[in-house]
């Protein structure tokens, strides 16, 4: 598909400016086809199309098309206005206050729709026309409609301003997507600054993108983010949880980490763990890209992975550092001062992103449960073995054993052994174990006296 794209549009790229001017590339000069799309997307294009209504499909899938991978995500664009959409479709719902959507839902597949977006005007003619942003230059409300051009204007990146249109299947390209493909380039439309006090948000795609699409990042688009990345601290944590997700899940996330800690930008996301990143060979560097290495290979095997476990595992040393101080200069004993970190590490990473209920606790578990498998004696073991989270408390300790080493390896392998054991086996390694380590011996069982019956 990309040298498709060298031959044909090659000298064809529009230079992002105040005025795009869209090149439009005929169905006979591009290889996009309707096979590449959702039928649900081309029926909302259509629908759209036949009731007189301009209707594209923008962004991520002509990108990815043109990459030569298969589309996840189908979003498609109008000059219909959320009402006018919502009447067209029973299956609609209406979300968003800073910029409204339509979602169109068909079963387990969403399609969006957006309205043009214009520029910023002043207007008293009600919401749907009002644009408003911070001191800061931070869009906080946008719904404002425009044209076609207007929109290309607002989109975030060059290869994200492609519309394919379904009226006569051409692609208009409006700020050269075309040759930001072909140059593997990221580059944002517009004066960077201005771009990123608008969306702060817009520096973590950049990383993203550029690992996901394995492109480079233009000067131009890079040089602004290390200084403007404390910008990120007026987002919103809730929004911040979703693109962590999908900065970390993304089956890249060791290499997304490695370009995020490059331009300083993730420190400001976990800034508890930031400061002990700073020695190439720590434990906690080691430790955090170890965490990042076995997801990306799980992710990529189709195994299942869960956000619990890397936020776990990336406030787990800043947990113990936290637990230590309490114990150093409040005589806390070891119980105590850990309860007290833990409540207090979780309290500050929420306030910079929010961490559903559905992964804090799950979080919180796999904490306390390494202070718990170290006791193995008596009933204990079989307890362990039965507890829901036992086997992310097992893979987080032998994660921590391996980096570390020692007796935490060590209890880890026992553990391994312990679970691979048959019950013989087992009740040997808990005798082994009490002799070796004088553990408390077994109580002999006190038999009850039968009571002497009458005769």
């Amino acid at each position: 598909m990309i040298d498709k794209v060298k031959g044909a549009f090659k000298g064809k790229a529009v230079e992002p400016s105040s005025q795009l001017v869209a090149t439009t590339i005929p169905r006979s000069e591009h290889q996009v086809s309707r096979q590449h799309f959702s039928e649900n997307a081309l029926k909302v294009l259509y629908r759209l199309h036949n009731s007189g209504f301009q209707a594209y499909l923008v962004g991520g899938c002509i990108r990815d098309v043109m990459l030569g991978a298969e589309p996840k995500d189908f979003d498609v664009t109008t000059d219909a206005t959320p009402e006018q959409i919502k009447d067209l479709f029973r299956n609609c719902r209406l979300i968003g206050r800073r910029f409204r959507l339509a979602h169109i839902v068909f079963g387990r597949e969403i399609i969006e729709v957006a309205t043009f977006r214009g520029h910023h005007e002043s207007t008293e003619e009600g919401e749907s026309k009002v644009s408003k942003q911070s001191n800061d230059g931070q869009l906080l409300r946008d719904n404002v409609f425009g044209s076609i051009e207007e929109d290309a204007q607002r989109r975030d990146f060059t290869i994200n301003a492609m519309y394919y249109n379904i009226a006569d299947f051409s692609i208009r390209d409006f700020a050269g997507g075309m040759q930001a493909i072909v140059d593997r380039k990221i580059t944002l439309i517009g004066d960077p600054e201005t771009r990123y006090k608008e969306d702060p948000v817009r520096m973590l795609r950049a990383i993203r993108f550029a690992v996901k699409l394995n492109m480079s990042i233009s000067p131009e688009t890079a040089n602004p983010i290390k200084q403007m990345a404390p910008l990120l601290a007026n987002i919103p944590p809730a929004r911040l949880f979703e693109e962590v997700l999908k900065l970390l899940l993304s089956g890249q996330g060791l290499e997304t980490y490695r370009l995020l800690k490059e331009y300083h930008l993730f420190d400001l996301l976990f800034p508890q763990l930031g400061p002990l990143l700073s020695q190439p060979q720590s434990k906690e560097v080691k430790f955090v890209e170890q965490v990042l290495t076995n997801t990306d290979n799980r992710i990529n095997t189709g195994q299942r992975v869960t956000p619990a476990f890397i936020f776990a595992a990336f406030m787990w040393y800043p947990l113990e550092e936290r637990c230590q101080q309490h114990m150093t200069e409040g005589g806390l004993n070891h119980f105590d001062a850990f309860n007290l970190a833990l409540n207090d590490v979780m309290h500050r990473q929420i306030q910079r992103i929010m961490i559903p209920k559905r992964f804090s606790i799950p979080i919180r578990e796999i904490w306390q449960l390494q202070n718990r498998l170290p006791k193995r004696y008596g009933r204990r073991a079989y307890q362990m073995l039965e507890h829901p989270k036992f086997r992310a408390a097992y893979d987080f300790l032998l994660l921590r054993g391996q980096i570390e080493g020692g007796e935490l390896f060590e209890l880890a392998n026992w553990w391994t052994d312990f679970q691979e054991a048959d019950e013989s086996g087992r009740k040997h390694m808990l005798k082994v174990l009490r002799e070796q380590d004088g553990g408390p011996p077994r109580r002999p069982r006190r038999h009850r006296k039968k009571p002497k019956t009458s005769s």
